[in-house]
């Protein structure tokens, strides 16, 4: 059995990776989260040009019709490149438009948000979205689908990454449901799109690791202490392994959901990925040591990135009790737990 990525899968990953390395370096991650929205929009309109914004989208409906694997191929590389704005907000959009939406909401929606046209962003809970202050189309889970949030006036609210600004609304801000579309019981939440999103956030979260592993190994090549690079120590040693060792272990549990997409496997990937990407940071810190914290070095950006991925569609505790309901207590239907990651979407950090 193959558990490698196909040959076209190796060639879009080294595409991403050129691309990103050309087109969001750090300074430019830098300047994005200098603004009120971290939207770069020509960033945006250049990740639209390689097909990013149409991966998992059906030929139908002007994509290109992916799979999920493809894309935690490319997310692995903008987790790499800590990549700013609102691209996976769209992404999710368009899976939950894919899941829930009616066949005139997919044509309406979908071609814009293929063709790089629309940026799209979900609600999760009452409260908070992300990249809401920029999406051309904020929607919503009803208990028939999903809908339009019109006239929305979204406000920043404080957030740990700021690579992707979080906003709120006042409950008079958000217009209510109508009665016959109030919020939905659990059983009528389509899992799927969350799921793809969780399969999505993993694959950054296993970027992110891989570019902190990167950058601390060549650290401590070239750090020298007491006359020795601090490489040679079994100290250092021990951490660059452990760092490796939760990297390599995220990644195989990611790509295996991203492959099955079944909801126990997406919960194990996001509860191992929650865990790892903070303690690789935090491993990465130390051995860079003072540097590691200060805001000139770029690992500070990755770190906060890991904190707010972290919460993200669920922490690893939630998601360690989203296992246990499926394979204790053996649920039937997985609509109950991925509910339940709405509510537990997006936290303040």
């Amino acid at each position: 059995m193959d558990f490698d990525l196909s040959k076209p899968q190796k060639m879009l990953k080294q595409s991403a990776r050129e691309f990103l390395a050309r087109e969001c370096k750090p300074e430019r991650v830098r300047a994005a989260i200098a603004t009120d929205t971290a939207d770069d929009r020509e960033l945006f309109a250049a990740a639209a040009e390689q097909g990013w914004t149409a991966l998992i989208i059906p030929e139908t409906y002007g994509g290109l019709g992916l799979g999920s694997v493809d894309l935690a191929v490319v997310a692995e590389e903008m987790g790499r490149a800590c990549m700013p704005g609102p691209l996976f907000a769209t992404i999710f959009a368009s899976a939950a438009i894919m899941s829930a939406g009616t066949e005139e909401q997919k044509r309406r929606w979908l071609e814009p948000i293929a063709a790089g046209e629309m940026r799209a962003t979900v609600a999760l809970g009452n409260e908070f979205v992300l990249d809401a202050g920029v999406a051309d189309l904020i929607l919503r889970f009803t208990s028939d689908g999903i809908e339009e949030i019109e006239n929305a006036n979204p406000q920043r609210t404080p957030s740990m990454d700021e690579t992707r600004k979080l906003y709120s609304w006042s409950v008079s801000a958000m217009p209510p449901l109508s009665v016959t579309r109030q919020r939905p019981k659990a059983a009528a939440w389509p899992p799927h799109s969350k799921d793809i999103a969780i399969v999505a956030l993993c694959a950054e979260m296993v970027g992110g690791m891989q570019w902190v592993l990167d950058t601390t190994v060549e650290y401590a090549k070239t750090r020298q202490q007491f006359g020795r690079v601090i490489g040679s120590f079994q100290a250092v040693q021990h951490m660059c392994a452990d760092m490796l060792l939760l990297t390599e272990s995220a990644r195989s549990a990611t790509y295996n959901a991203a492959w099955s997409l079944k909801p126990l496997d997406v919960s194990i990937a996001k509860a191992y990925c929650s865990d790892a990407y903070r303690e690789v940071c935090n491993r990465g810190i130390q051995v860079h040591g003072g540097i590691g914290f200060t805001w000139e070095h770029d690992l500070q950006l990755y770190f906060k990135r890991a904190k707010a991925s972290e919460t993200l569609f669920g922490d690893a505790t939630f998601h360690r009790e989203r296992i246990a309901a499926l394979v204790v207590d053996r649920k039937d239907s997985v609509a109950e737990t991925s509910a339940e990651v709405v509510d537990h979407g997006l936290s303040v950090t």
